[in-house]
């Protein structure tokens, strides 16, 4: 699963330490999530989607 993750966050010029954070999760998730090493899980998801201001589908792709 492809996602926009890193985008976003260098858009608003957030560390991984600081959007994980704002979303209660670790440095270590944010990375994982930004290098498609974990997929999301769905509260997840929604809680990324919230923070962005976007739907679930603008930010996360499934793969072909």
């Amino acid at each position: 699963m492809r996602n926009e993750i890193r985008r976003l966050r260098d858009e608003r010029s957030l560390s991984q330490a600081a959007l994980g954070t704002e979303l209660g999760v670790s440095r270590q998730t944010i990375n994982s999530l930004e290098t498609g090493r974990y997929d999301p899980s769905l509260p997840l998801a929604f809680i990324v989607a919230r923070y962005f201001g976007l739907s679930i589908e603008e930010i996360f792709h499934l793969d072909p």
